[in-house]
């Protein structure tokens, strides 16, 4: 987990399990280890490239701390960013399947779509080596046994540091991809972007913190969602002037971190995710209005959302909010409720929506659940309306007569 302000056994910064976090997992490579996020279809994890050296799934696995206890599941399938730039840390992307469903009681997390991150304030959350601003991470304190949080303060885009006259750094950041913010302890000295860039912020006291070794993957949460993905940390000096209080590279006071922005990738998240989701239906005359329950675990149900007219520009982006509702069927005991906004991208006039369903052993009757379509955006509902809801049964299979 991040450095932090307060030592680690405080409790302070603790994001055990049944604190809203248990959808953040530990990714074992093998010999090394990351974390990672759990996405809205419970089926995949978002994380970084650089935790992975391929393609290949031998030996990778996430594992999953919830209440009640770990879950550990293999993956069955990686896709890296494909225009991932691993010299310059741009596009640091990755999304792995998994070969089963997430545990149930694992939260699911949607993304963050809004561009307008900066100045905002994040909780992020990993499993990598922890220690305070003042000693730097120390490697042996957690080695992702634990999963923590802190908070920051997204500062500026990463490639607004390029333009800095003085400023010497080995890589290059392009525009609109990664989201950094710094390590302070109150002074100005160390204020690492305010010396650096003239963007004067000396933190959130003890709530502030920095990534570390092992966070790579970890979310960072603007308002519950995915607003960013944890790629490094680093140490930058001006005209000879270095705000780090140490000499180290080491996630001390006056270094700063940088997130992938993913409200900048949205559309190859999206779209990949829609492209692997089990069995979807790919004409309305597929859709299936009813749904058999299971015994276990969670199946998918699908509303499919399509456009019908003529984009003003065809690069245009047009989106609906969505949410389910409970009808005879309970969110949290029958189904997973969802909530978002679903964007169809150019050259694309219809996606589908995924609700998962909640199997079990229990006789009982057959139920109905309902998802709700608001707001459109470059586009109307039929007849003017402001509202299409779509039902699905759920047919019980455990002996109801």
């Amino acid at each position: 987990m991040p450095t932090t302000v307060n030592p680690l056994g405080d409790g302070q910064n603790s994001a055990r399990p049944g604190r809203g976090f248990d959808g953040v997992v530990r990714i074992s490579t093998g010999s090394t280890y990351g974390t990672g996020v759990l996405l809205f279809d419970g089926r995949a994890v978002l994380t970084v490239a650089h935790v992975l050296s391929d393609t290949n799934t031998t030996g990778l696995s996430v594992a999953f701390d919830i209440l009640a206890g770990t879950q550990s599941i293999k993956v069955s399938r990686i896709a890296l960013h494909p225009d991932y730039d691993r010299v310059n840390s741009n596009r640091d992307l990755a999304l792995l399947w998994l070969s089963e469903p997430a545990p149930i009681s694992a939260e699911r997390y949607d993304l963050y779509r809004n561009n307008d991150e900066i100045g905002k304030i994040f909780t992020f959350i990993g499993y990598g080596e922890t220690g305070t601003g003042d000693t730097g991470a120390l490697p042996r304190l957690n080695s992702g046994n634990s999963r923590l949080k802190a908070e920051n303060r997204f500062e500026a885009d990463a490639a607004a540091l390029t333009t800095e006259p003085g400023v010497s750094m080995p890589w290059r950041p392009i525009l609109g991809d990664q989201l950094i913010a710094d390590f302070d302890n109150g002074q100005i000295r160390n204020d690492a972007l305010g010396q650096i860039m003239g963007i004067s912020g000396l933190g959130l006291g003890d709530q502030e913190g920095m990534l570390a070794s092992g966070d790579s993957g970890g979310p960072a949460f603007i308002s519950g969602d995915i607003a960013g993905i944890a790629s490094y940390n680093a140490r930058l000096s001006k005209n000879g002037l270095n705000p780090d209080i140490d000499v180290f590279l080491n996630s001390s006071y006056g270094e700063l971190g940088a997130w992938t922005r993913v409200s900048s990738h949205q559309q190859w998240i999206d779209q990949q995710l829609r492209s692997n989701l089990p069995n979807a239906p790919t004409t309305p005359a597929e859709v299936r209005q009813v749904i058999t329950e299971g015994n276990d675990g969670t199946s998918l149900a699908y509303f499919m959302v399509s456009f019908n007219g003529m984009r003003e520009d065809p690069d245009e982006i047009l989106s609906v909010d969505f949410a389910t509702r409970d009808g005879t069927a309970m969110a949290g005991s029958d189904y997973l409720a969802v909530d978002g906004t679903l964007n169809l991208y150019p050259n694309e006039n219809q996606a589908v929506i995924a609700v998962e369903v909640i199997g079990d052993l229990v006789a009982e009757p057959d139920e109905t659940f309902h998802l709700d379509i608001t707001n459109p955006i470059g586009g109307a509902f039929p007849g003017g309306a402001i509202i299409l809801t779509a039902t699905r049964t759920i047919v019980d299979d455990d002996g109801w007569v």
